[in-house]
């Protein structure tokens, strides 16, 4: 019989590790769903999928992007008694296809009633197989194998193989946010890094038609559908119309402001959409220093527009990492593709990159009816709901068709 062991990097204790183990095994369960001989068994700290003949190969392909999973292996199950050990590590070792010169042993005993402990067992599978393949060495440093040995009540699972899984959190675990998602590299990757920490997540995504193309809005919903892939299998995308407001900052002769009042704006339009939504932070892509709206003092002001908690996964990375991580998760091709969002708009020749806080908010005081034209973009902002089974579908045909 051929199992998969699962790892779960949950560091909680209690209530609270049993509830993130049960969310996670939920999640395995549904990105298992198309194999339906599989077989999927919970206990502590483990996850056992029995395969029932389904490949090795697509169940874990299945299984590489569930948030939680910090590795996965596939086994072999023997009894737990020691000559059924013995011999399915010597098949397991001897199945194995990379080198193996050197090798070493690790046994742990999750059932402390087993009649030999753990270096007892390490001794006792070693010396089995060399004797049966007197042509190898014990390396306990370095060796090219490390034979494993999972002993659990009524049943022992021995592997050689771990492959690195997603990591983080269950999606979902830690709450709900709300992520500015312009078009860009940054705003993706920092929504990917959100989920992966157990954070739900809605998009929300700021347009100025005419200003902005259809391109433009079909590149979020492309990379709305992107970031799909990673969730339980619903994802909200808001889209809120900013021509007036931005139109309002472009002529209030405060160019050297403007992206620092667009930015408190839509900071301010996303806290009434997050009380909307039962949302309690927002996630944005700012990375320290990368431009002028994210230069520390840029940040602290825009930052002062919000009483949420504002997250910023990407703070202390390098645009090449970012760059690395888009490209990993699927939207750097799209993120890169030519089509401006209302971002890009309007951006002064040199914009200031330490704006004082009076300063800018007595220019917020002279837009006629700013409030209300932040009350009103709130209101007409348009929800599409993308769902994972309708993911392949156009976007625009599942939502009203009053994107601007």
């Amino acid at each position: 019989m051929v199992l998969l062991r699962l790892g779960s990097e949950i560091t909680v204790k209690g209530k609270n590790r049993h509830r993130f183990e049960q969310v996670l095994a939920d999640h395995v369960r549904k990105a298992l769903r198309p194999f339906e001989r599989v077989v999927v068994q919970h206990t502590y700290g483990r996850l056992y999928v029995m395969l029932n003949e389904h490949p090795y190969e697509e169940v874990a392909a299945a299984l590489r992007d569930v948030f939680g999973l910090v590795s996965f292996s596939p086994v072999k199950k023997a009894e737990a008694e020691l000559d059924a050990i013995r011999d399915t590590a010597l098949a397991v070792f001897r199945a194995n296809k990379g080198p193996k010169s050197t090798f070493k042993v690790t046994v742990k005993r999750g059932w402390k009633q087993f009649p030999h402990n753990s270096m007892e067992m390490n001794h006792q599978v070693a010396s089995h197989v060399l004797r049966e393949t007197p042509e190898l060495k014990v390396d306990i440093r370095n060796p090219d194998v490390e034979l494993r040995v999972d002993i659990q009540q009524g049943a022992a699972y021995v592997y050689c193989d771990v492959e690195q899984g997603a990591g983080g959190f269950p999606y979902g675990a830690n709450g709900k946010a709300l992520l500015l998602l312009s078009g860009g590299i940054d705003s993706p990757v920092a929504g990917w890094l959100g989920m992966r920490k157990g954070l739900t997540l809605e998009a929300v995504h700021f347009h100025s038609y005419p200003f902005t193309s259809e391109q433009a809005k079909e590149k979020v919903v492309t990379l709305s559908k992107r970031l799909l892939h990673y969730t339980n299998g619903k994802f909200k995308l808001h889209l809120v119309p900013f021509t007036d407001i931005q139109t309002s900052f472009a002529q209030a002769g405060q160019e050297r402001l403007i992206i620092t009042l667009m930015r408190r704006a839509m900071l301010r339009i996303t806290e009434m959409i997050a009380e909307r939504e039962s949302a309690h932070a927002i996630v944005t892509g700012d990375s320290l220093g990368q431009v002028a709206s994210q230069t520390l003092g840029s940040m602290n002001v825009i930052g002062r527009a919000t009483d949420l908690p504002l997250l910023r996964p990407l703070v202390m990375m390098d645009k090449v990492d970012i760059i690395r991580i888009a490209e990993q998760i699927g939207t750097y091709e799209t993120s890169i593709l030519p089509y401006e969002d209302c971002c890009t708009l309007f951006v002064p020749k040199s914009p200031t990159t330490n704006p004082n806080l009076e300063s800018v908010e007595k220019a917020e005081a002279t837009i006629d009816n700013l409030d209300e034209m932040i009350a009103l973009a709130v209101k007409n902002t348009v929800t599409v709901v993308l769902k994972q089974d309708e993911a392949e579908k156009k976007a625009a045909e599942t939502a009203e068709d009053r994107w601007f």
